[in-house]
């Protein structure tokens, strides 16, 4: 298992600086997400001031961008990071692709899957010359004269991650992708009996080894200095862990653990508008379901118990080492990832 970083909100001009701080440290990828600000540009220049870190998204919006954008961004970013770069995609929800972007929501699952079988042949005609012929539902693909065509890299295979817990999106990780993000609200229990089966599923269709497909999963996590650190970083993971605990698509993972009655009561409330009262509906057994939770001092070995030959690829969810806490944060890096 590796200890990557996730940086979610941070000005463009400070990745340099947050990238090569990162790197320092010993994490091992940088993702960055689409949520206030575009998740590529951080890379580009994270890429241009760092030596070995990875990068990659975690996850960028796929269906606002045509494959044949997202071919050219990952091509560049691969190319600049000297094989670094990992292109992490997602279907986001309905609201958010019709109202947020104004773009057509239609059957997610397959059309990501043309997305990445597009992307592929865009990739194969500019690394080998190979003339560009995808016909999908979708999307076609039938064009591509020398002007436009960048030309072969260095490192032309591009790691391919999907986010999501649906079965068909464990399918389509297992089918036709490196990796899977999973989405931070989990257990490990859902890990084994929803996620993994359902990857094993689309790996055997496609003929590929499952443990082929990286996991990658962000972890709630309450940790400080000392206890009282430690109970105010709990009250804010209840907070977090209730947010996405209101939303249906996550109804699942929380009904495998038969609270699917404070689902429905954690979205009234959310519909509501009843914030405040939303984190009191999380108990101290889902919190320790959820989340990790331990002083700095415990960190490291919470992680391992937790998530060892569960995950190939941690992240801690809005939970980064600041300037100045190099000596909590060190030992605790260097325990998970060497």
């Amino acid at each position: 298992m590796k200890l990557d970083a996730q940086v979610m909100t941070a000005p463009l001009k400070s990745f340099p600086e947050t990238a090569r701080y990162l790197e320092e440290l010993g994490f091992d990828t940088l993702w960055t997400l689409e949520t206030q600000h575009n998740p590529f540009f951080p890379l580009v220049l994270s890429a241009e001031h760092t030596r070995t870190i990875k990068l990659g998204t975690s996850i960028a919006v796929a269906f606002p961008r045509s494959p044949m954008v997202l071919a050219h961004i990952a091509w560049d970013l691969q190319e600049l990071s000297g094989g670094r770069f990992i292109l992490g995609l997602g279907t986001q929800v309905r609201g958010h692709i019709e109202r947020r972007f104004s773009v057509p929501w239609d059957s997610p699952g397959p059309r990501l899957r043309e997305v990445i079988l597009a992307m592929r042949a865009i990739w194969d005609s500019w690394q080998n010359k190979s003339p560009l012929k995808f016909q999908g539902k979708f999307y076609s693909f039938t064009l591509m004269t020398p002007f436009f065509d960048p030309g072969p890299i260095r490192y032309p295979e591009i790691p391919i991650f999907v986010g999501g817990l649906n079965p068909y999106m464990c399918r389509l990780a297992g089918e036709l992708c490196q990796g899977m993000h999973i989405h931070p609200l989990h257990t490990v229990k859902f890990i084994h009996e929803a996620i993994v089966p359902k990857i094993k599923e689309g790996a055997d269709k496609a003929g590929r080894d499952y443990h082929d497909v990286a996991l990658s999963t962000a972890a709630f996590v309450a940790t400080g200095r000392d206890t009282e650190a430690l109970n105010k970083a709990k009250e804010k993971v209840r907070t977090q862990i209730a947010f996405y605990s209101s939303t249906r698509n996550y109804f699942p993972v929380l009904e495998m653990h038969g609270w699917g009655e404070t689902a429905r009561a954690l979205q009234k409330k959310s519909i509501a508008g009843d914030w405040d009262g939303m984190p009191r509906e999380i108990t101290d057994e889902m919190l320790n379901e959820f989340a990790i939770i331990g002083t700095y001092a415990e960190l490291a070995d919470k992680i391992k118990k937790k998530y060892d030959g569960v995950v190939d690829r941690l992240t801690l969810y809005e939970c980064l080492p600041e300037p100045g806490q190099e000596k909590e944060w060190r030992p605790i890096i260097t325990a998970i990832n060497g």
